[in-house]
């Protein structure tokens, strides 16, 4: 395959790293599993234009992207839109589409695997057209992004402790409002503290990402309105990864997602992917399985469970 590597030295571990040496390991680790590769180092603020670029040229097979999940985020984008495979180096804070993945969390470890590697196809899901590859969330979320945002850090253990500080100030604050909801043929109105819907359901885990992207459905879930002891209950919850055990919550699983914000605020938020946005009072969430292409460890997807891939649900 003829693939770019577009590693963001402003990521997570890259910072610590000596990307000089990195990019020199990525090229001779892909030339020797015989791929014609190139790498190149940016800053965060270039590295999403230059992407774009490379991934609309004609004679481009796909990408590799190195970063935190906003790097990925913006590369799986690029990536589905123009139909190029997508390899990815976790060097965030969270890494969650790696995880999804079975991506190794060492970079230099998964250099090898991504070389070596096969392409699989994999569930992508959008947002009024925008997509995201891990979740959209509005509530008690969007609330902390927005409190974490407040803070200054440089580090991604300055970036833990003000997720942490967040979290805390939203346990005391949470947040109540009104939505309408339509799903797997059921259209109601809930009030609430929290709405999210993922890309494939949660995992039983404590970051809450997906143990597979090719189940073919989203995960939607709707928390009730949510007292301080409500909210420690479901972070406690979310550590233990048992949020499937919360009673606050309901979970669904449909292809799509309609929403509709009727008491909406001009200030209100909704995050994707870790990007807190501006919340529209109309979103339409839609899941595209199969349509985005990844590069995967050899023999992987073989080994994936077929119910794992199973159809959209209607």
């Amino acid at each position: 395959m003829k693939l770019i590597g577009f590693f963001n030295r402003d990521g997570g571990t890259f910072r610590t790293t000596d990307m000089s040496a990195y990019q020199n390991r990525a090229e001779i680790t892909f030339a020797e599993a015989g791929h014609d590769f190139e790498a190149v180092v940016f800053s965060g603020s270039e590295i999403v234009p230059a992407m774009e670029r490379a991934a609309r040229r004609d004679d481009i097979d796909g990408i590799v992207a190195g970063g935190g999940d906003g790097t990925i985020s913006a590369a799986a984008s690029i990536a589905w839109k123009n139909g190029v495979a997508l390899g990815v180096v976790p060097a965030g804070t969270m890494n969650l589409f790696a995880r999804s993945l079975r991506v190794p969390l060492d970079i230099w470890e998964a250099l090898d695997v991504l070389a070596f590697g096969e392409v699989d196809h994999v569930d992508i899901a959008s947002a009024n057209g925008r997509p995201f590859i891990h979740q959209y969330s509005a509530g008690l979320h969007a609330r902390m992004v927005r409190y974490r945002n407040s803070y200054s850090y440089r580090s991604r253990l300055g970036k833990i402790q003000a997720s942490t500080r967040a979290a805390f100030g939203v346990v005391l604050n949470p947040p109540e409002f009104d939505v309408e909801f339509e799903a797997a043929g059921i259209r109601e109105r809930r009030k609430v503290s929290a709405v999210s819907v993922s890309n494939n359901p949660f995992g039983e885990n404590a970051l809450l990402y997906a143990d597979s992207l090719t189940g073919g459905e989203l995960g939607f879930y709707t928390a009730k309105p949510l007292k301080p002891l409500g909210v420690a209950r479901l972070a406690i919850d979310l550590l233990r990864g048992k949020v499937r055990e919360n009673a606050d919550l309901m979970i669904m699983h449909p292809a799509e997602v309609h929403l509709h914000f009727p008491k909406l605020h001009p200030k209100a938020n909704c995050v994707m992917d870790g990007e807190l946005l501006p919340l529209e009072r109309d979103v339409a969430l839609t899941l595209h399985p199969g349509e985005l292409k990844v590069l995967v460890k050899q023999g992987l997807a073989a080994k994936l469970d077929e119910r794992e891939r199973r159809e959209p649900v209607s």
